[in-house]
């Protein structure tokens, strides 16, 4: 196991905890907070069926030169632990844990199995992560298609910018109050990001 399996599992383990602190009819509670982001992840995920499968499989996945799957793995928030676990069966996420405890021989993404992504709700910065070429090879016949793009990389940031009350926080803030710390809780670690809440009246 490397470094960032390591934090990965922690962070894994760190949620499982929690939910089961929380207790079942608080689960459900939290999970339902997750109804506008989950719409709004399946309406990004049509939007790539629909314009970007053909081209992003035949030029990144099945060539293994993908930027982002061929790395070690991708930058996860703790938001995305959360949601993933909310919404995956229990063995959905035993087997990212299994995946995890495993030493990562491959040239892809820990997370990335001969089916595809393990994660039943993908990180949101693999969701939303399209190469320049890709864009440019969609784009340039389909203005209509980039408008759509940019609507919902701004919908994107509205549950995980916070220069308001977010999605993000909002999960992380669930966890730290149950004495949880994990180090991809991000919205209340990184001195970038609570710069923006300091300035937006949040903390």
């Amino acid at each position: 196991m490397n470094d960032y399996q390591i934090e990965q599992l922690d962070a894994l383990k760190a949620v499982r905890r929690g939910l089961v602190r929380l207790g079942e009819t608080k689960r459900i509670e939290l999970t339902e907070t997750t109804n506008d982001y989950i719409q709004f992840r399946q309406s990004t995920d049509r939007f790539l069926s629909l314009h970007f499968s053909d081209v992003c499989t035949h030029t990144c996945y099945l060539s293994r030169t993908s930027a982002c799957c061929s790395k070690d793995g991708v930058i996860t928030f703790f938001a995305d632990t959360v949601v993933n676990a909310l919404h995956a069966t229990p063995a959905q996420v035993d087997r990212l844990e299994a995946a995890l405890n495993k030493v990562n021989r491959g040239h892809r993404c820990v997370y990335l199995a001969s089916y595809g992504c393990m994660w039943t709700v993908r990180p949101i910065v693999c969701a939303m992560f399209l190469c320049d070429r890709a864009m440019q090879s969609v784009f340039s016949d389909a203005p209509e298609a980039k408008r759509e793009w940019n609507s919902l990389c701004r919908q994107a940031k509205s549950f995980k910018w916070p220069d308001r009350p977010v999605l993000f926080d909002d999960l992380e803030r669930v966890f730290i109050d149950l004495g949880i710390q994990s180090t991809l809780m991000h919205l209340n670690l990184s001195p970038g990001l609570l710069r923006i809440k300091k300035n937006a009246g949040l903390i």
